[in-house]
């Protein structure tokens, strides 16, 4: 193994009521927003020491029975080579490395899916 969960980093779930949804977590679970995107309706929550994304769905996406765009762990080390010849060992194809935002910050990420085609992010250690 090339890598090890370190925890769970963040759970990007769809609404359908953003501010019911916002209430919901802050008031009655106790998280603090800590970020919008607003450019595509994100809003992120701190839930201890990961993150639950709130996203929109939007009208017409297609979403049908499902609720959560994906699951983030953290991982260490990074090491892209490392971590994608592990992954081709195992006949998973993985997208390319992009600086995403988590728990910790901006730090390198990459997507793959798991055999029912749901959309886990690999997430390495904050930049800098």
């Amino acid at each position: 193994m090339s890598f090890k969960i370190q925890q769970l980093d963040h759970v990007v779930v769809y609404v359908t009521d953003m501010d019911r949804a916002i209430r919901f977590y802050t008031d009655v679970l106790g998280c603090v927003t800590e970020r919008q995107a607003e450019s595509i309706g994100l809003v992120q929550l701190r839930a201890g020491a990961s993150l639950i994304d709130l996203l929109p769905i939007k009208s017409g996406a297609g979403i049908v029975g499902r609720n959560m765009d994906h699951l983030a762990v953290r991982i260490e080390p990074f090491d892209e080579p490392s971590l994608r010849a592990h992954l081709t060992r195992h006949g998973i194809e993985a997208g390319d490395v992009v600086s995403r935002y988590g728990a910790e910050g901006s730090g390198p990420s990459l997507y793959v899916d798991d055999p029912d085609g749901n959309t886990i992010e690999l997430k390495g250690p904050p930049a800098g």
